[in-house]
């Protein structure tokens, strides 16, 4: 296939994907296989609702629409549009993917189909029931992908089972990181590690943006690296406007496994007589790490924006997004972290120039 036709078979899985919304589930018409599909997904949507418990029905529907809304015409042109694919030498490319959140791993098994690879998938237990229909659909558009479509087996546990493959995207945890690349050393590769997001606030949000912050920290319960799990605040902020832009995530306190994790935080810092602010389903606790637990928001002030600045660029390997106003370049908008462009790389590791260039 040209680059062309691929970018046309995208084009057609973002449509069939535009009928499953947080709004509702919608059957259109023109949609290719649609006959085929549509109630499969249907009954996956529900199934991987009922494999984690973290995959709630609004949370799968949200990461599906807003592939939905990446994979237009006008994103894929803007996005490749800097690539030479049609020189690319195809190769097998694996991917360890994630789970932590719906189709995390997504953008990379889009980045190396779109670029001409074979893909090779080792999918996270926890996520492994929506992207192969998603692949089975691209198949039925474009049967030559078959074979450029492979799935490691559930049976096929670790790294060290996959073979065969030219270069590897592996995404893990900063121990798993250590392993992938002592294991992939004579490979090409990625190799991403723990990340997470931070807001920097001024004082000066206005109520909208800060309830758009709460996207940033409650989407996905905050499981994704792109979730913001810290925030940077000028000494002596005053959190009541913070807390009651919060207000509206309340029924959160409802799902059993984060109020699990909220009361078992809770309980343990206040035995260890830290200091917190809370207000029934968000706990804020003053830290310097980054990765703080379910249902807890670390919080750091600060008294000098550009020193701050310089901070947080001397930790940028542990920072996926930075959420402000008009403070930092490459800033993210409030509430928009979980929204990323199909340009917006993890990790900031353009991962079509390694695709094109490194293998």
């Amino acid at each position: 296939m040209t680059i062309e036709e691929r970018k046309e078979k995208f084009v057609s899985l973002g449509k069939f994907l535009g009928q499953f919304t947080a709004e509702g589930i919608f059957e259109k018409e023109n949609i290719p296989h649609n006959d085929q599909f549509f109630a499969r997904m249907q009954d996956t949507i529900e199934s991987a609702v009922y494999h984690n418990g973290w995959f709630t029905r609004e949370n799968v529907l949200f990461s599906i629409e807003q592939w939905s809304s990446a994979l237009s015409a006008e994103n894929l042109d803007c996005w490749l549009e800097s690539y030479d694919l049609n020189e690319v030498q195809p190769k097998t490319v694996g991917l360890i993917m994630a789970g932590n959140i719906p189709l995390v791993g997504f953008h990379d098994f889009l980045s190396v189909l779109i670029s001409g690879h074979k893909v090779l998938v080792k999918q996270s237990s926890n996520d492994k029931l929506l992207l192969p229909v998603l692949a089975d659909y691209l198949i039925a558009l474009a049967p030559e992908w078959k074979e450029k479509i492979q799935f490691l087996s559930d049976s096929s546990e670790g790294a060290s089972k996959m073979k065969d493959y030219d270069a590897v995207i592996a995404t893990g945890s900063n121990n798993t990181a250590r392993y992938f690349e002592y294991y992939f050393a004579g490979k090409p590769s990625i190799i991403r590690k723990n990340r997470n997001s931070v807001a920097v606030l001024t004082g000066e949000e206005s109520a909208e943006e800060l309830a758009a912050l709460g996207e940033d920290i409650f989407r996905y319960y905050g499981l994704g690296c792109r979730n913001v799990s810290k925030l940077y605040v000028p000494e002596n902020y005053d959190f009541d406007a913070f807390f009651k832009a919060m207000y509206s995530w309340n029924p959160i306190i409802n799902q059993a496994k984060y109020a699990n994790n909220y009361d078992y935080n809770k309980a343990v810092y206040l035995m260890s007589q830290f200091k917190l602010l809370e207000n029934g389903f968000l706990i804020l606790k003053e830290d310097k790490s980054f990765g703080s637990p379910i249902a807890t928001l670390f919080y750091e002030t600060y008294s000098d924006k550009e020193e701050l600045k310089k901070e947080l660029e001397a930790r940028k390997e542990n920072i996926q997004c930075v959420v402000s106003q008009e403070l930092f370049e490459n800033e993210v908008d409030f509430g928009k972290t979980q929204q990323p462009n199909l340009w917006d790389y993890a990790d900031n590791v353009d991962t079509l120039q390694f695709l094109t260039k490194k293998i």
